[in-house]
């Protein structure tokens, strides 16, 4: 249930940052695309960020955190990419403002969404 949970938060916080960042566009069939754009995203940040957080581990050092932002624009990007090309499906990001500035929202959603259920379940 839990697995499912998430599933549902990170697809409303891709609609959301859709529907908020100009560079982010999906197809016709957005409620898939969000689906599908979910699921991989939830195994680039399992499989891929915590390699890209060991080799930038001095710079997140340094900028106090803050780099990992750049990080989860990066996993952003990976992930609209994959899904575009490997799984055809309609979830395009141009750029890495756009990135950014989707991934950031996707993070806050995901916290307040997570937050209201946790304590609704609870």
């Amino acid at each position: 249930m839990n697995l499912l949970l998430r599933w549902v938060i990170t697809s409303l916080s891709l609609f959301a940052a859709a529907e908020l960042v100009p560079g982010i566009r999906v197809g016709h069939d957005a409620w898939t695309a969000f689906a599908v754009m979910a699921v991989i995203l939830g195994l680039v940040n399992a499989i891929v960020r915590p390699i890209l957080k060991l080799l930038s581990c001095p710079l997140i050092i340094l900028t106090l955190g803050l780099f990992t932002l750049v990080i989860n624009g990066v996993t952003l990007w990976l992930a609209s990419a994959i899904a575009v090309d490997w799984f055809h499906v309609s979830f395009h990001v141009d750029g890495f403002m756009a990135a950014f500035l989707g991934a950031l929202i996707v993070s806050i959603v995901s916290v307040v969404l997570t937050t209201l259920l946790r304590d609704e379940l609870a």
